[in-house]
């Protein structure tokens, strides 16, 4: 058994795509139409054929309150390996994205938490 596809839900998928790929970096993968929404995947660059993370729409009763709720108390909703976290806390804040937690070193991993513009607060890691 191996991991495929992954979640993170969002209030507004184009926007996610935009934020995800336009900042974040990661690339698009399938794209498609399911009525009112899309399964709309992307992947790391260079792992194409890696782990999808799914741009899943918080339509569910329970999600939209389930995200605040991690929202408020601050915990993230994922997690992302960056090979230098101040060079890509630098990149990231000259492109407007908004921490919430700069990086902070936490024994064998430094970690920063920054708000995806969806609902959600991503943390990005590197292990050292």
């Amino acid at each position: 058994m191996k991991i495929v596809i992954t979640s993170v839900l969002v209030d507004d998928q184009e926007k996610a795509l935009q934020f995800y790929t336009g900042k974040l970096g990661f690339l698009p993968k399938l794209d498609v139409p399911m009525g009112a929404h899309r399964w709309l995947t992307i992947v790391s660059p260079g792992a194409e054929d890696g782990v999808q993370l799914l741009l899943e729409p918080d339509e569910h009763p329970a999600a939209k309150k389930f995200k605040a709720a991690l929202k408020r108390d601050g915990i993230p909703a994922t997690q992302f390996g960056v090979d230098d976290i101040h060079k890509e806390y630098a990149r990231l804040q000259g492109l407007g994205v908004s921490f919430t937690q700069p990086p902070v070193p936490m024994g064998p991993v430094t970690t920063a938490v920054l708000d995806d513009e969806c609902g959600n607060l991503i943390q990005i890691a590197q292990m050292h």
